[in-house]
C-alpha cells in the first residue's frame, strides 16, 4: 500500500470489516461491489456516512472493505466502526469527535451462548410438577 493509504479493522459481533481508507471523491467498494447492491434493501446510508459527517470529511476519502461474517446489519456496524477506526489513524486529531459520537467504541454485545439442560440461553423447558 502506499504513504496515503489508511488501514484499519472494524467489529461487531461475528462481523469483520477490513478498511482501506485511501483521498479521493467519496467512493464506496464493499467485497468489490457498491454497497446498495451488497447490502441490498436495508437502512445504511445514513450509518456509513456518519463517521464522515462526525469529522467533516464528506466526499473527501474512498473506501475499498472486506467484510465477512455476521448477518448483513452487523457489517453494516463492523464498517462503520472500521471506518471511524482508519480516519482516527490517517488524522489523530479526528479521534475526540469520533469518540464524542460513539463511534470509536467496539459494541460488545453479542449473542448469548445456549446452556445444557436447557431450550435457549435464557428459556427453560417448561416444569411440571405433576
Amino acid at each position: 500500500m502506499t504513504q496515503d493509504t489508511f488501514y484499519a479493522t472494524g467489529r461487531r459481533k461475528t462481523a469483520v470489516a477490513r478498511v482501506w481508507l485511501t483521498p479521493g471523491n467519496g467512493d464506496v467498494v464493499v467485497n468489490k461491489q457498491n454497497p446498495d447492491e451488497y447490502f441490498g434493501g436495508i437502512f445504511f446510508q445514513n450509518k456509513l456516512a456518519r463517521p464522515f459527517t462526525v469529522t467533516e470529511a464528506e466526499k473527501k476519502y474512498n473506501i475499498q472493505a472486506t467484510i465477512k461474517g455476521g448477518g448483513k446489519s452487523a457489517q453494516v456496524d463492523a464498517l462503520v466502526h472500521g471506518i471511524s477506526r482508519a480516519l482516527q489513524e490517517m488524522d489523530p486529531e479526528m479521534r475526540l469527535p469520533l469518540k464524542k459520537a460513539g463511534l470509536l467504541t467496539r459494541d460488545p454485545r453479542a449473542k448469548e451462548r445456549k446452556k445444557y439442560g436447557q431450550r435457549g440461553a435464557r428459556a427453560r423447558f417448561q416444569f411440571s410438577k405433576r
